[in-house]
């Protein structure tokens, strides 16, 4: 069969070439057509002609006479799978891929949003895509998703996920669309939690080049400015390009009562009282060296959970006493802290990680439990093993861990499941022993997501859940679970994913994610 090369746009039952061939005299022109048309898969030539009267008084055509497909006109371009919809063939929407080659879900630009923005660190580049590709997809999602929505994906991504600077991206973004900047100024009040966040947001909206603020953005920044008091202003009224006083003067806001004003008057005289902080006693050049400051700050209890567990690198840096250091590990107290911070802080310390354990354990020992047995399969493959971001040493296979750890202790039973080219079992271990058995299971290579499913499936009997932890970018294809109770948890923001349909999908790493998986089987009672 001689191969046509015709262009994919003209393949219709529609399309046809005009042919330059004329023949005939006198009244009666012959004028030869050669069209194509998809025969059982194929694009076969056939040959139309048509009659013209050539007399000016009455011109006419004749019905056309259609002559036979040839086969030996005819090229295999539709490939066999497509031949009982011969008219769809081409009209058929491309497929599409994880960057590891699985055929990925089609979502809704909602869906894809959300995808994007619950596990982003903006501009901060993944392992197959870069942080500025990232931050313009979730630019050119935004005018395709309801503006009520974008705003609550916003809001939650500051209050669930703990996000700080992708909500504020997406409030600058909506201000630049007509449909959506309404709401901007609803959704600046409520995702900007910090004083800092606003002299962040103004180095985003100034990002690209400085321009006049919007007056949603006048108005969401001057409706967040009431929320802090003096010891919040004055911890983070930095000198920088732009400072706190800089947004009350550009975004005009009034004062509620005689207290705020006299406030913000010391806040643009740089009169504010000096905070009571530990950046604040470390920051002070009196002469008292950094391991004297780290004692009595640590002597006095004045740091927090968080901040505890972010300066331990420091304080063995600066040799502070260890016997200190560790009772202000044995008193943290059992807050919302995630696991993977605990990780994150036995990465810089090492020698502490018995008394981190015992933190740790001790803020999920309040967890409700999920009742019923649970699969967990984690994903190991080598695009796990990269950084969150380029300031932090923490890898997207320690917020695996985190929530590996999390949910050992939240489920009544469970198996423990590692995937990566093959599956293998993780032994019912618990806290750091867990993350080590988890990380060291198997070489980290490819994504055999789809296997890894079945075959947990097959090798497990009776279990009620299946949570799978993955950056969703499958090399093979994933099959629907057997179970109602399947959570596919997306742990990056990439393009494509695996987890839709049978399966409830979840963005996000932050403690949220089993707090849904709660609420959801909660519904379903």
């Amino acid at each position: 069969m001689a191969k046509l090369n015709i262009p994919r746009k003209l393949i219709s039952e529609d399309s046809h070439i005009k042919s330059p061939q004329i023949s005939g005299f006198g009244k009666r022109i012959h004028r030869s057509f050669k069209k194509y048309r998809i025969v059982s898969g194929y694009v076969c030539e056939y040959e139309e002609t048509e009659e013209i009267c050539s007399s000016a008084a009455m011109p006419f055509r004749s019905k056309k006479k259609k002559k036979k497909s040839t086969e030996k006109n005819c090229s295999a371009v539709a490939p066999p799978s497509l031949r009982s919809k011969e008219k769809k063939a081409f009209k058929k929407k491309p497929l599409i891929h994880t960057h590891e080659g699985a055929e990925a879900c089609k979502i809704s630009p909602e869906q894809q949003l959300r995808r994007s923005v619950m596990s982003c660190l903006l501009w901060e580049n993944e392992f197959y895509e870069e942080g500025e590709a990232i931050a313009d997809r979730i630019a050119s999602l935004i005018p395709r998703v309801e503006p009520r929505k974008v705003s609550g994906i916003a809001a939650e991504a500051r209050t669930k996920m703990k996000l700080r600077h992708i909500p504020l991206f997406l409030s600058r973004e909506m201000a630049r669309h007509p449909s959506h900047k309404k709401l901007v100024a609803e959704t600046l009040k409520s995702v900007i939690q910090r004083p800092d966040e606003l002299t962040e947001f103004l180095a985003i909206y100034w990002k690209d080049r400085k321009e006049s603020l919007s007056a949603q953005v006048k108005k969401g920044l001057a409706g967040a400015f009431p929320k802090f008091d003096e010891y919040q202003l004055a911890k983070y009224n930095r000198n920088g390009r732009i400072r706190l006083r800089d947004v009350l003067f550009l975004c005009h806001a009034k004062p509620g009562n005689k207290e705020q004003d006299a406030l913000w008057k010391h806040l643009i005289n740089d009169e504010l009282a000096v905070p009571d902080t530990w950046e604040v006693a470390l920051s002070g050049n009196n002469g008292i060296s950094k391991k004297e400051k780290w004692e009595r700050l640590l002597k006095e209890k004045r740091l927090g959970a968080m901040a505890l567990l972010r300066n331990l690198r420091n304080m063995k840096k600066a040799d502070a006493d260890e016997s200190l250091i560790i009772q202000a590990l044995q008193d943290i107290k059992p807050t919302r802290v995630l696991p993977f911070r605990f990780i994150a802080a036995a990465r810089y310390a090492p020698q502490w990680e018995p008394y981190l354990e015992e933190g740790m354990m001790k803020c999920l020992s309040a967890q409700k439990k999920l009742p019923g047995k649970t699969i967990l399969l984690v994903d190991v493959s080598g695009s796990m093993n990269c950084q969150l971001s380029s300031r932090s040493d923490m890898l997207r296979i320690d917020a695996a861990c985190g929530l590996a750890i999390l949910v050992r202790e939240i489920c009544e039973q469970v198996e423990i499941f590692s995937f990566s080219n093959s599956v293998v079992q993780i032994p019912p271990r618990r806290g750091f022993a867990l993350r080590d058995a988890v990380v060291s299971s198997q070489p980290m290579c490819g994504t055999y997501l789809g296997k890894a499913v079945s075959e947990v499936e097959d090798r497990v009997r009776g279990f009620n859940r299946l949570i799978v932890l993955t950056d969703e970018q499958s090399h093979d294809p994933v099959p629907a679970p057997r179970t109602r109770k399947s959570y596919l948890i997306n742990l990056a923001s990439y393009r494509n994913g695996v987890g839709y349909g049978a399966w409830t999908h979840i963005d996000g790493w932050s403690e949220a994610v089993i707090d849904y998986i709660r609420e959801t089987e909660k519904s379903k009672i």
